[in-house]
C-alpha cells in the first residue's frame, strides 16, 4: 500500500519516483553548489541523503553505482558524480548542469578570497572566520564519514576491506588505483545482492562506439580550445598553467586529495608559483567554501598569475591564470564522465559488477576515513611553533555541531555561519583585552 506508506512517512530509498521536472532539478543543482561543504566525503554523503533519502531520485543502488564509477576516474569524484546523476536524470543538459553548478558557486567565492588574500595579506579577522569554520569542517567530515559508513560496511568483510584501504592510506605503500582495482577484485568474492536493474527514470542514450568516439571529439576540442587561444608572449604563465592542471586531470587518481598533494608539491617546489605558507593556505579557504576542494587550484593560479604577471597587470594575469586552471581542470573532469556512464549504466543488474562496486565502495570509505583523521588532526591539533598544540575550543565548536548533524536536520549553511560568527566573536574578545 503505497499511499499508506507515504503518508505514515515511510520512504522506501530502492523505489525509483515517476520523472524529476527540470525546473526542480535545476533549482536543486544550483542549491546544492551553494551548500556543499566539506570536502568530498561530506559533499558525497549530501548528495546521498538529498537525492536517495529525501528526493528518492535516484534509488541506493543507482547512486552506489555511479560512486563507484566515479572512484575510478581522475579527478574530482563530488563534482563527478553530482554530473553523472544529473545526466541519469536529464540527459546531457542534466549532466552539464549538475557539473558546472557543482563548481559555479564556489570558484566565484573562491575568487573572492583569493583577491583579497594577494591585496590585503593575513588579515587576523579573516584568519578568525576560517578558524571557526574550519572546525564546522570537521563535524562535516565526521557526519559523512558515518552515512557512508552506514552503506559501504554491508558485511564484516566489507569492513575488513575497508580497514585494509585505510591501512594503504595510512602507510602511503600501495597508490590509489591499485587500491581500487584489489577491492574490485575482492568485491567478486564478498557476499552480496544482484542489482535491481528496472528504472523509471528517462532514457539515456545507448553505449555506441560511435556516439563515445563524437563525444570525445566534442569534449577534446572544447578542452584544448584555450591552448589555441592563448598566444604571444602576454601568455606564456598561462599556458604552462594549462598543460601542467591538463595533465594532472589526467594522470592524478584517488580523488581531490591526491590531486592536490601532487599539485600542491610541484606549485610550491620546483615550479616556484607560490610559497608553501600560501599553498596550505589557499587549501584552507577551498575547505571552507562549498564546490570540490579541486578549486584550490583556481587559487594556486590566482596567486601564482598575480606574482609572475610578466606584461600583464597583475589582477588580469590572476584572473587569467584562474579561469585556465578551472577552464583545464574540470571540463575533462566532465568528459570522463560523459564518455563512461552510458557504458557503465550496461553493467546495472550484472552480480558481479554489483559486486565490484560494493568492494570498490568499502575500499572508499576506508580512504574516506584516513583524509577525515588528516583534517582532524590539522583543525584539532594545529602547529605552533615546533610542535603540535590541542585546540580546545575548536574541539567544544566541532563536537555539537557533529551531534546536531547526526540528531536531526540541521542547515549547513546555518552551521558553517555559526562557526565562522563565533570565530570572529573569539578574535574580538581576544583584542579587547
Amino acid at each position: 500500500m503505497p499511499g499508506a506508506a507515504a503518508a505514515a512517512g515511510v520512504v522506501n530509498a530502492d523505489q525509483e519516483p515517476p520523472a524529476v521536472r527540470w525546473p526542480h532539478a535545476l533549482r536543486f543543482w544550483a542549491w546544492l553548489g551553494c551548500v556543499s561543504f566539506g570536502g568530498p566525503a561530506a559533499q558525497i554523503a549530501t548528495m546521498h541523503d538529498e537525492l536517495v533519502v529525501r528526493r528518492r531520485w535516484l534509488t541506493q543502488e543507482r547512486f552506489d553505482h555511479a560512486l563507484g564509477f566515479c572512484t575510478l576516474l581522475p579527478g574530482p569524484e563530488a563534482q563527478q558524480l553530482a554530473a553523472y546523476s544529473g545526466w541519469l536524470l536529464h540527459g546531457a543538459r542534466g549532466g552539464l548542469a549538475a557539473g558546472i553548478l557543482f563548481v559555479l558557486p564556489g570558484a566565484l567565492l573562491l575568487l573572492l578570497l583569493a583577491w583579497i588574500y594577494v591585496a590585503f595579506g593575513t588579515v587576523p579577522a579573516v584568519a578568525a572566520v576560517l578558524w571557526g569554520a574550519k572546525a564546522i569542517v570537521v563535524a562535516l567530515v565526521g557526519q559523512a564519514l558515518v552515512r557512508v559508513g552506514r552503506r559501504a560496511l554491508r558485511t564484516p568483510w566489507h569492513a575488513l576491506l575497508a580497514l585494509l584501504a585505510f591501512a594503504a592510506a595510512l602507510t602511503a605503500t600501495v597508490p590509489f588505483p591499485w587500491v581500487v582495482v584489489a577491492a574490485a577484485l575482492a568485491g567478486t568474492w564478498l557476499p552480496g545482492q544482484a542489482a535491481n536493474a528496472s528504472a523509471v527514470l528517462p532514457p539515456h542514450p545507448a553505449a555506441t562506439w560511435r556516439r563515445t568516439l563524437r563525444v570525445l571529439a566534442i569534449g577534446l576540442a572544447l578542452w584544448w580550445l584555450p591552448l589555441s587561444l592563448l598566444t604571444g608572449d602576454r601568455t606564456v604563465l598561462a599556458r604552462e598553467q594549462f598543460v601542467f592542471f591538463s595533465t594532472t586531470a589526467v594522470v592524478t587518481f584517488g580523488g581531490a586529495y591526491a590531486v592536490l598533494a601532487h599539485v600542491l608539491d610541484a606549485a610550491a617546489g620546483p615550479l616556484g608559483w607560490l610559497t608553501p605558507t600560501q599553498a596550505i593556505d589557499g587549501l584552507a579557504l577551498a575547505e571552507t567554501t562549498p564546490g570540490p576542494l579541486l578549486l584550490v587550484l583556481e587559487f594556486v593560479a590566482f596567486v601564482s598569475g598575480h606574482q609572475h604577471p610578466g606584461p600583464l597587470l597583475p589582477v588580469g594575469a590572476a584572473l587569467l591564470s584562474a579561469a585556465v586552471a578551472l577552464w583545464a581542470t574540470f571540463v575533462p573532469a566532465l568528459l570522463f564522465v560523459f564518455l563512461g556512464a552510458p557504458w557503465i549504466e550496461t553493467l546495472r543488474g550484472n552480480r558481479i559488477a554489483a559486486r565490484m562496486l560494493a568492494g570498490i565502495t568499502a575500499a572508499v570509505f576506508g580512504v574516506l576515513a584516513h583524509l577525515a583523521i588528516a583534517i582532524a588532526r590539522a583543525v584539532l591539533w594545529p602547529i605552533h611553533g615546533t610542535e603540535r598544540v590541542f585546540d580546545l575550543h575548536a574541539a567544544l565548536l566541532a563536537a555539537p555541531a557533529l551531534a546536531l548533524l547526526l540528531t536531526r536536520k540541521f542547515p549547513v549553511l546555518v552551521l558553517v555561519g555559526i562557526g565562522a560568527g563565533v570565530g570572529l566573536l573569539r578574535h574580538l574578545l581576544t583584542v579587547l583585552r
